[in-house]
């Protein structure tokens, strides 16, 4: 079979026929290479080549800190190749044939610092091939690289802020201008993510300049809270220049420092900020331009009208950040208390009133206080942000659907849970892939369950219902009576999840004063 081609507004791609029948076109640059000025610049359009470019090897991830956790790795791999070179895009289609399909647009997790659309558990062939749908997935600039703002610290006019997210952004607009000579539609572009994925999803879905280049949105394990403040990100700018040596207040210290200092100074600040509570330091900003706001903020606001969405998170979401908390084992109710408290600062709250309030929500009915950390920390950062968006757009007018994910694997004999991660292999059909084999327990439920998800996400980004064949019917969410699909064997819709912990962090998370705040992070002691 002759090798397929398309034709861009580059110029023409040459990718790869699969056995299976699906075409993928590999390492698409998106962007030109933002290298040397362009470091830390918004991302410039791809020039024009003549003849014909070779689509048939993934483009290389952007640069990273290596996860040492193996699972972690698993869920956010990136390619071995790492390069500042990293705007590329990867799109698997049933046929490059004019035909109008449904597009799903992915945007990887791993907290802002990890990942690419390149690693294995994204492959789009499964979804592509069963749902009759063009997938693509991408790679944007991550921790410093991607996220520095400078504003307010030095003259930033050759260092803009938030140039991840300005990727993302491009993406999608290289996906309306291109995707229909791939067999796409452009009028019907869903964007997914999961985690930092998820949560860049959700700062799309309120960010103006978005509007538009996606008609449904899907966040796995991700809200729309995750943009840090003006005062926030000065405190962790400044703690990055310290820690590379570039404290001069120069564009050309930036620019002259190795990739390996880069990430050896952005570890060191995520460790001086809490990581282990659930600090993000290079998360998207507020940056003046691109975002004025919180795209929270101006969601419940109705500022912005967002698209059609389907919102979840996994049951047990925080029991996968535990394998690299050592200190977790040992918890006391001391020691319990003592994060309660650390965690409620980072939040920039007092945490004097709310103290025994935590010790007593998150009390001994949540079993030792590794599991009460862990119930404490799965609501804070997942199911209470993802209650409160699907409410706030559900209130804007637009449907919202909201799931939890409940299936377990035999790993470490059901120890894990329903972890954070555990549910994308579902989504993309790709169970069977290297470690997920071993040590998930692929069932012919869990298959079963797979291919539901699988339908109910290419339903959704068909014609913006999520259905499918053995599913229940899936009520959009209401916030007077809200209900929630629960992915599971069997798979139920239960009446207004975790109500408790809504009633605990609401409050805080869900006012306008707390999205807006403009203080500074303080340091974990």
């Amino acid at each position: 079979m002759a090798a397929p081609r398309v034709t861009t507004r580059s110029g023409t791609l040459e990718g790869e026929a699969l056995s299976s029948g699906t075409l993928v076109f590999r390492g698409i640059p998106y962007a030109a290479p933002p290298v040397g000025p362009r470091r830390f610049r918004l991302p410039e359009p791809m020039p024009r080549w003549d003849g014909i470019r070779s689509a048939t090897a993934f483009g290389p991830s952007a640069p990273q800190n290596d996860s040492m956790v193996l699972l972690v790795r698993q869920i956010v791999g990136a390619q071995a190749t790492q390069q500042e070179d990293c705007l590329y895009l990867n799109v698997w289609t049933p046929a490059a044939d004019g035909k109008k399909r449904p597009v799903l647009v992915w945007i990887h997790g791993g907290a802002f610092v990890l990942g690419s659309g390149a690693t294995g558990l994204y492959s789009g062939e499964r979804l592509a091939r069963r749902g009759d749908v063009v997938v693509v997935t991408i790679n944007y600039r991550l921790g410093a690289l991607g996220f520095l703002n400078v504003r307010g610290i030095f003259d930033e006019r050759e260092i803009d802020p938030n140039v991840g997210l300005h990727d993302q952004i491009a993406a999608l607009e290289w996906v309306r201008d291109n995707i229909e000579a791939f067999g796409g539609d452009p009028g019907r572009v869903t964007v997914f993510g999961e985690s930092a994925g998820g949560m860049s999803v959700g700062t799309l879905l309120g960010t103006p300049r978005a509007q538009g280049l996606f008609s449904r949105a899907i966040l796995q394990s991700g809200a729309a809270h995750n943009v840090s403040s003006a005062g926030a990100v000065r405190r962790v700018t400044e703690l990055f220049l310290e820690e590379l040596g570039a404290d001069g207040k120069s564009a050309a210290a930036l620019r002259g420092a190795s990739v390996g200092a880069i990430l050896d100074a952005q570890r060191s600040v995520a460790g001086k900020l809490g990581i282990i509570l659930g600090v993000l330091p290079w998360q998207p900003s507020i940056d003046g331009s691109l975002l004025t706001e919180s795209p929270y903020a101006a969601i419940a606001s109705g500022r912005v009208r967002p698209v059609p969405t389907i919102i979840g998170t996994n049951r047990d979401e925080w029991r996968l950040f535990l394998l690299g908390d050592r200190h977790s084992r040992s918890l006391d109710d001391a020691a319990l208390r003592r994060r309660f408290e650390r965690t409620l600062e980072a939040l920039l709250v007092e945490a004097d009133g709310l103290l025994d309030s935590a010790m007593t929500s998150y009390g001994a009915t949540y079993g030792r206080p590794i599991d009460r950390w862990c119930s404490f920390q799965s609501d804070r950062v997942f199911h209470v942000p993802a209650s409160l968006l699907a409410e706030a757009c559900a209130r804007a007018g637009s449907p919202s659907y909201l799931y939890r994910f409940d299936w377990m694997p035999r790993l470490l004999g059901g120890l894990t849970g329903a972890f954070h991660g555990l549910e994308i292999p579902f989504v993309f059909g790709t169970l069977r892939g290297g470690l997920l084999r071993a040590t998930l327990g692929v069932t012919t439920d869990a298959r079963s369950l797979s291919n539901r998800m699988q339908r109910a996400w290419v339903s959704f980004a068909s014609d913006g219902v999520p259905r499918a064949e053995k599913l229940p019917e899936w009520p959009a969410y209401v916030p007077e009576a809200p209900r929630t699909m629960i992915f599971g064997t069997p798979s139920v819709v239960k009446d207004d999840l975790h109500a408790a912990a809504r009633t605990f962090f609401g409050a805080m998370l869900g006012s306008a004063d707390f999205a807006r705040r403009e203080e500074a992070p303080r340091i974990a002691g």
